[in-house]
């Protein structure tokens, strides 16, 4: 993935930012309107937590962060600067352990990666964006259809393989998806693939159904590999807000989740679930989404994400 870092015109951090926007606006105002010329009383302690209950960030979040404040400043003068700071620095130190960059392990051939999410998430986009950057990397990607039961999922899949320059698997709109995946490992394999994106559908109000078929895409895929899928990537849309955290429930209940990428953080005001979701959960989020941009998805970066949300320069 590209340094998340680079800030040239129009760069990443400008953009993030700017994606964070109603996240980072909705926090400051509310911080600015409570801290003009009061103290740090219980009663504005109270008016805080509050505050940041209804920016997503989460009741255990929002009690730490509260904590950690009063245990400094207590009783005394605070100015809304002051405040941000203090909180940005807090969350840093929630989202650090979490900021990991995901990496593909070239021992394996391939490396599977089995990508999960409600319809509407951005799960296929995201598929087609780190298939854009594996390949930009050298690696060779073969990427699945296993969404088998929406036409337009895998035809969007099938566009961005063209755009990356991936070979898409797919097959009739209703077929097995775990056959599909069997047969795009067999084909990863026999062509000495460095990557197997494999994409599934997400019908969480069918749970049942759900879970049986991606048990039965990681049985099968254990039959060519046992290993396999080595990693399983739940992808987030953070306009859910606190809804992400009954996903991440269901989804770890089927299969072994092993991080998180959140997207559409430019769309929403709850972009502080991010560390909701940190906090409650530990798992690593590898990447967030600021745009449609095929360059708009990248390795999350703790420090960063964090002054962003606080309205603060990185």
């Amino acid at each position: 993935m590209t340094d998340p870092t680079d800030n040239g015109k129009g760069g990443w951090l400008d953009r993030l930012k700017r994606g964070l926007g109603r996240s980072s606006a909705k926090l400051t105002g509310g911080i600015t309107d409570l801290f003009t010329k009061r103290t740090l009383d219980d009663a504005a302690l109270e008016d805080l937590e509050d505050l940041l209950i209804t920016a997503d960030l989460g009741v255990a979040t929002a009690a730490r962060l509260v904590g950690s404040l009063a245990a400094k400043r207590f009783d005394q003068a605070v100015s809304p600067e002051e405040v941000r700071g203090a909180f940005a620095d807090e969350i840093a130190a929630i989202l650090a352990p979490v900021a990991r960059c995901f990496a593909i392990d070239a021992a394996r051939k391939p490396h599977v990666v089995l990508v999960c999410g409600v319809n509407g998430s951005g799960k296929t986009t995201t598929i087609g964006k780190l298939a854009k950057q594996f390949r930009d990397q050298g690696r060779s990607v073969v990427l699945a259809a296993g969404d088998t039961f929406r036409a337009a999922a895998i035809e969007q899949l099938q566009v961005w393989g063209e755009r990356a320059g991936c070979p898409v698997v797919a097959g009739a709109t209703g077929a097995d998806a775990a056959s599909l995946a069997y047969d795009a490992l067999a084909r990863a394999q026999a062509e000495g693939a460095d990557v197997l994106m494999i994409d599934t559908a997400g019908r969480l109000q069918n749970k049942a159904h759900l879970m049986a078929e991606l048990q039965k895409i990681v049985r099968v895929l254990g039959k060519l590999d046992d290993t396999a899928p080595h990693d399983c990537l739940l992808v987030m849309d953070a306009t859910v807000g606190q809804n992400a955290h009954s996903q991440v429930e269901a989804f770890r209940s089927m299969v072994g989740v092993t991080g998180l990428i959140v997207t559409k953080l430019d769309g929403t005001a709850k972009g502080g679930v991010v560390v909701a979701l940190a906090e409650t959960f530990g798992l690593p989020v590898y990447a967030v989404g600021v745009g449609e941009g095929i360059d708009d998805l990248r390795p999350f970066e703790a420090r960063t994400f964090a002054r962003s949300l606080m309205g603060l320069a990185a």
